[in-house]
């Protein structure tokens, strides 16, 4: 019961309602591909705009934003080029290694995984999560 309420309570409806109505202007459409590349150069502007806004309040650069905006452009690239692009049957591994657009989605994959490291990196490494650290032990002792 509490779940219901706090769905209602955060607005969770509204994301909900949006994103069917996307979701379904996409099907009638038959844009389901261009929906989510657009979608995803949106939310790339706004990862980059955050980090801009963050830069000039506060006079520093969030890396995890910037980051999250890398990711978010490789896993656009890979859509790409898994969908729109490769159109080659994949039977075996030499068929796998034959094509240079295989090539191209292994190190796009291997750069989004390289991302993810980076990401996981910045967020412990960062001021804000090294002092927490400090002031949870600080408590426990």
């Amino acid at each position: 019961m509490r779940r219901f309420i706090r769905f209602f309570q955060d607005k969770f409806y509204i994301e909900i309602v949006v994103a069917s109505i996307l979701f379904l202007a996409a099907l009638a459409l038959d844009l389901m591909l261009e929906f989510i590349i657009y979608m995803l150069y949106f939310i790339i502007y706004l990862e980059i705009v955050r980090a801009v806004i963050n830069y000039i309040r506060e006079q520093r650069v969030v890396i995890s934003f910037l980051v999250d905006a890398f990711i978010i452009l490789a896993l656009r690239e890979l859509i790409v080029n898994l969908v729109k692009i490769n159109n080659e049957k994949i039977d075996s591994v030499e068929a796998l290694l034959s094509n240079s657009l295989n090539y191209n989605i292994m190190i796009i994959a291997g750069v989004i995984i390289f991302l993810f490291i980076v990401r996981f990196l910045s967020i412990k490494t960062a001021p804000k999560y090294i002092i927490d650290n400090l002031k949870k032990k600080n408590i426990k002792e």
